[in-house]
């Protein structure tokens, strides 16, 4: 299962199309305090696809150290077309895409950091 945190509805209904279409079973989370509460109510979500600049207290940089943290076994790809990260400014293991990013490049990020599929597809 992929959870997708997007702030921006348009931008989080095209990558979690763009992802299904792949064969990703997805959740959508429209900032940081709602995608905690459904890492905390789902134990299936095995990658966490975020944007960096989001509104709220906590930033997708924030989530992604949160997630590290919290639930070590989620594997995290961050996104941003306003701020350019490199691996020091990302918790251990995390991947960045620069926006607009490829199709191409998500779905092959998410098929490396996939673990068993069966997670990423949403079976249990």
């Amino acid at each position: 299962m992929v959870l997708v945190v997007e702030d921006e509805c348009l931008l989080r209904e095209l990558a979690v199309e763009l992802i299904e279409d792949a064969g990703f079973a997805t959740l959508e989370a429209g900032n940081a305090g709602e995608a905690v509460t459904l890492l905390e109510a789902r134990s299936n979500i095995a990658v966490v696809f975020t944007d960096i600049n989001m509104p709220g207290d906590v930033d997708g940089l924030e989530l992604a150290h949160m997630v590290r943290d919290r639930w070590p076994s989620i594997r995290i790809l961050v996104t941003s077309g306003r701020i350019w990260l490199t691996q020091p400014d990302l918790p251990p293991g995390t991947v960045f895409l620069e926006k607009p990013y490829r199709a191409a490049a998500v779905i092959s990020q998410l098929r490396s950091l996939a673990r068993p599929t069966r997670d990423l597809i949403g079976l249990d």
